[in-house]
């Protein structure tokens, strides 16, 4: 499929671009976006999660009354599960959130949420750019000339530019990777996703292996 190259102030260039129907035009996968997102959320968490159990409770072992004659249970130690601070019965301990998914199902998954993109006729193509320093107000203007302003938005780049990354790094709406950080997540957590033309040949490389 065809899509036309627009420039940094929002205007038709007059170039297209192909974009490759085995990225860009599959049936997406549901599930396996449902995968890789959650694979994602679960690698964020950190898992240090700690409650104290009664054999990691600070206090006496001593038996607090004697076993029988009070009518009431038979209590060992102030470090019972029963007894106000005492410790916790099989409380939370530390783990590890992650687990694995095959790299064929996590390009399977890139590939549906920007097929969905596609679809949605959410995904923008722009010639390359870049500012001679680091300036917000310049990559503001960028998102204005896009209709971006007020939306989560995308810029994937083809390499690393450090002055356009900078530029948008104060704005919580926006966020600029490169196609080698390019995750499932970050695509469908954007409302609009604005593709690089130098981005466009490092995504279907990647995702084509």
């Amino acid at each position: 499929m065809e899509v036309k190259v627009l420039d940094i102030n929002g205007k038709d260039t007059g170039r297209k671009v192909e974009l490759s129907d085995s990225v860009f035009g599959i049936e997406p996968n549901n599930h396996a976006v449902y995968l890789d997102v959650k694979q994602y959320l679960a690698n964020q968490r950190q898992g240090n999660h700690k409650a104290k159990e009664r054999a990691e409770v600070a206090g006496s072992t001593r038996k607090i009354k004697k076993q029988k004659g009070t009518g009431t249970a038979r209590a060992g130690s102030k470090k019972s599960p029963l007894f106000k601070g005492g410790g916790a019965v099989f409380g939370p301990r530390p783990r590890s959130y992650s687990f694995k998914l095959n790299k064929t199902l996590k390009r399977l998954a890139r590939k549906s949420a920007l097929s969905l993109k596609v679809k949605e006729s959410n995904l923008v193509v722009v010639e390359d750019f870049n500012f001679e320093t680091p300036n917000t107000k310049n990559f503001i203007n960028v998102l204005k000339a896009l209709g971006l302003e007020n939306k989560k938005s995308l810029f994937v780049l083809g390499d690393l530019n450090k002055n356009v990354y900078l530029s948008s790094r104060n704005l919580k709406a926006s966020s600029v990777v490169t196609n080698s950080e390019l995750s499932t997540y970050a695509i469908l957590n954007a409302n609009n996703l604005v593709l690089s033309e130098g981005s466009l040949e490092g995504i279907v490389e990647n995702l084509s292996k």
